[in-house]
């Protein structure tokens, strides 16, 4: 399943080619990626036909599309200054294979095409915006804006505005939003009784960590993944969040982390920061910090939440009283 840097890629790819546009039709092709939409196909198309695309924003592995005169929408609704405030969103939802990808019309249809929208005209653009799902683990549908609970911006975007699509609220800030709180996720992690992964991959206390980066972050702070969080120093849980957001950035510069043929950014190419995993997949091969180091550190697999998890029995000790 895509994870922070993929939707990331995904969602600065989409804020160059649809940012400002109108969508002036839509097709759906397949219902099932519009279920989440309560009031079915007809009512989704008709919402979202003459709306325009305010901005593209980002919420750990969330991802919304603000728009701006939908039917559904409050007519005139504007902050001091006459900033438009939306109330509704196009909320895109990846899940394990879906792909938002930037057409033109002359390109042939994917074949698992399961929504089409039409965009209004810009110079040397697509015009077409397609959702793209094999599995169909993934869909789009229309969501509520509402206020967040800081008062500070949503998500990620070009224009940060204290929305939050509705869907999302409930989870928290991620380490590469600028307004993440540090002692606030330290004072959470520490009230906790669990494992450090387990913490990471809690999107309540942090969000767009996945099991790929969970490992890559733990490997590059030097901890195991089961030790327990009520013993982490202050110092140590800043670390792993440096590794996190490191990671990350890392990731975002190589377009993500591509295992298949699934996770592609808005324009089919698939990203390539997998050929620098250190920790991820690795089972059975020398660590590279320790044969940097001449020790004999090889990584080991443990399953973990019905996944699995890869860690340095060397350099990442596990700590006598883990939890898992």
């Amino acid at each position: 399943m895509p994870e922070l840097p993929e939707v990331e890629v995904v969602r600065r790819g989409l804020v160059s080619w649809v940012r400002g546009r109108t969508i002036t039709a839509v097709e759906v092709v397949d219902p099932r990626s519009v279920r989440r939409h309560a009031l079915g196909p007809e009512d989704f198309a008709g919402n979202l036909e003459g709306a325009r695309v305010l901005d593209v924003v980002r919420r750990g592995k969330f991802l919304w599309l603000p728009l701006a005169d939908t039917p559904a929408a409050e007519p005139g609704a504007r902050a001091a200054g006459g900033t438009i405030q939306p109330s509704v969103a196009l909320m895109a939802h990846l899940g394990m294979s879906g792909q938002l990808l930037m057409q033109d019309s002359s390109v042939a249809d994917e074949k698992h095409l399961k929504v089409r929208l039409l965009l209004s005209p810009a110079d040397g653009m697509p015009e077409q915006l397609r959702f793209v799902d094999q599995r169909i683990f993934g869909g789009l549908f229309l969501t509520s804006l509402i206020p967040t609970a800081d008062g500070a911006p949503g998500g990620l975007a070009e224009t940060p505005l204290p929305l939050i699509a509705e869907e999302a609220a409930h989870i928290a800030r991620d380490p590469l939003d600028p307004y993440f709180s540090f002692d606030e996720f330290y004072r959470r992690l520490r009230s906790r009784k669990t494992g450090l992964k387990r913490a990471l991959l809690d999107q309540g206390l942090v969000s767009g960590i996945g099991n790929i980066y969970a490992d890559e972050a733990l490997w590059k702070a030097r901890l195991h993944f089961a030790r327990p969080t009520d013993t982490l120093r202050r110092a140590e849980a800043a670390r792993v969040l440096d590794a996190a957001r490191e990671v990350m950035t890392e990731a975002l510069a190589a377009g993500g982390t591509s295992f298949d043929s699934l996770y592609v950014n808005v324009n089919g190419a698939s990203g390539y920061f997998d050929r620098s995993l250190n920790a991820y997949g690795r089972e059975g091969r020398e660590c590279k910090r320790c044969a940097a180091a001449g020790l004999a550190g090889v990584m080991r697999r443990d399953q973990f939440m019905n996944r699995s998890s890869y860690s340095c029995p060397v350099c990442q000790p596990r700590p006598r009283n883990g939890r898992w």
